[in-house]
């Protein structure tokens, strides 16, 4: 059986990147977030995501976001319909680079996610993936394609 916390590299579709990157950019200058959707396999995440759920910053701050709570369940609902699960979350760093942050650290709710940071510090986008277990944070590939 594989190992549960394995890291496999996120993958996501061009469209899909366009939309976390247009989310960023339009939540701007307050930390923009979403959810990532895609199927399990042996109970861990595959890395393909399906699905990309814009969500509402329920902080509405250029500091910190909590995924607005109905944003959530609908986007698990529609997760569900479609066989798959969350697997992780994405937001913006509007200041700082495409690194988790001590409050990333702390909010880290899920192992087997990957926790997407798209920094806008300079205005050109970069987008970064990470696992977090533990407090510890390790980088998670991420493939546009």
């Amino acid at each position: 059986m594989p190992d549960a916390l394995a890291t496999p590299t996120l993958r996501m579709t061009h469209a899909q990147y366009d939309t976390v990157l247009a989310h960023c950019f339009d939540g701007f200058p307050d930390e923009a977030c979403g959810l990532l959707a895609g199927p399990f396999a042996d109970g861990a995440p595959t890395g393909e995501v399906g699905q990309v759920y814009p969500c509402r910053n329920a902080d509405a701050s250029a500091r910190t976001y909590t995924v607005d709570s109905k944003d959530l369940l609908g986007a698990m609902r529609d997760a569900d319909d479609h066989g798959h699960d969350i697997i992780g979350v994405w937001h913006s760093h509007t200041h700082t680079d495409a690194y988790p942050s001590a409050t990333d650290v702390r909010q880290a709710v899920d192992p087997s996610w990957c926790y997407v940071i798209v920094s806008l510090k300079t205005g050109e986008p970069v987008l970064r993936g990470y696992y977090i277990r533990d407090g510890v944070i390790g980088e998670c590939a991420v493939q546009v394609g």
